[in-house]
């Protein structure tokens, strides 16, 4: 399933909601994108709202890794959010919930930003 996107801007952070597959596909750099221009703007928290996806492969790990990279490199931070049990098992195997700070909710990573 094609990843699609939308991106909601707020004053302290840019939440991005993606719906289908994060397998970094030609998507993944604009994804990028998104997140160099949200650090241009002076923006320091960037949220990715995971509620919406079915798979992960390795190239859309490297793609979550690269925009956290970004975002801390700029005194920023990526948070992600609401992912399913099935994303959940994926962080936890690739260590990754060690590295993200992962909320259960938009609400949630919004009351502690």
């Amino acid at each position: 399933m094609k990843l699609t996107y939308t991106l909601e801007k707020e004053n302290k952070a840019h939440f991005l909601f993606v719906k289908g597959d994060l397998i970094g596909d030609e998507v993944g750099p604009k994804l990028v994108e998104l997140v160099s221009d949200a650090v241009n703007d002076g923006i320091k928290y960037f949220v990715v709202d995971l509620s919406e996806i079915r798979y992960i492969s390795s190239s859309g790990i490297g793609l979550l890794i690269t925009m956290l990279t970004k975002m801390r490199n700029a005194g920023g931070e990526v948070y992600l959010t609401s992912p399913s049990e099935h994303v959940k098992k994926l962080l936890i195997i690739t260590k990754l919930n060690n590295i993200f700070t992962v909320f259960e909710s938009i609400e949630e990573a919004k009351s502690k930003i």
